[in-house]
């Protein structure tokens, strides 16, 4: 069963979707919230959002730039708008397709089915996976799993920590790090380093792992399985 969230501030074509969507044996999530959309996404974490532009507070392509900051799943906006710019700013806020209203709730339908296939299923090229006793990273998506609990990570919290995993039990250096997270690091305050690291830790957090990144001054940083029991050396 695939998940869909459906931001649309319209009720009745909200709940026509949801209707064809759940006929097809899938999931459908409706936001009625337009100032916690983010929030719905996290917690939710769809497989296809169709994604309205014309929203209460912020606009659709507000909302398309903030899921792009931690996930590459499917959106697909779905709008009134018809104008070509409409469009391109779409696809420049990082949006995979755009349907016009009116619409057929079929082609919708084949839409979202297309995008599944393309990213999950058949047509999918096979999804990078890290995993440390049974703590698994998913790059491309940027989410952390431990079992049955996720969460999902910036890019920079992503690669910060694939390469933690990588290096574990080795120490990654600073130096690695900063080339990982950054293409030009001459410039990168020293600062900007320690706030990631803070910032993973309490993604690490949300899953219960405590106490798993250690810091060596002045060296770099070392992943230990806490989640496993492991004791810092």
């Amino acid at each position: 069963m695939n998940k869909i969230m459906i931001v649309e501030d319209d009720p009745k074509i909200a709940e026509l979707l949801k209707s064809h969507i759940q006929k097809y044996g899938d999931e459908a999530i409706v936001a009625d919230d337009f100032q916690r959309v983010m929030e719905l996404f996290q917690e939710q974490l769809p497989q296809v959002v169709l994604l309205d532009v014309n929203l209460p507070s912020y606009d659709g392509y507000y909302w398309c730039r903030q899921i792009r900051t931690v996930s590459t799943c499917p959106i697909i906006f779905i709008s009134a708008r018809s104008g070509e710019m409409d469009q391109v700013m779409a696809l420049e806020s990082g949006a995979d397709d755009y349907i016009t209203k009116p619409f057929h709730y079929e082609i919708v339908m084949a839409k979202i089915r297309s995008q599944i296939r393309r990213v999950y299923g058949d047509y999918a090229t096979k999804e990078r996976i890290v995993e440390r006793d049974g703590l698994v990273l998913y790059p491309e998506r940027m989410e952390l799993r431990l079992k049955e609990q996720s969460t999902l990570l910036t890019r920079k919290e992503s690669l910060l920590m694939e390469t933690l995993m990588h290096h574990c039990p080795r120490i990654a250096s600073r130096e690695t790090i900063l080339d990982k997270l950054w293409d030009d690091y001459s410039y990168v305050d020293d600062n900007a380093l320690s706030v990631n690291i803070t910032r993973l830790r309490k993604k690490l957090a949300e899953l219960g792992i405590d106490d798993a990144i250690e810091t060596l001054r002045g060296v770099g940083y070392r992943l230990h399985l806490t989640w496993k029991g492991e004791t810092k050396r």
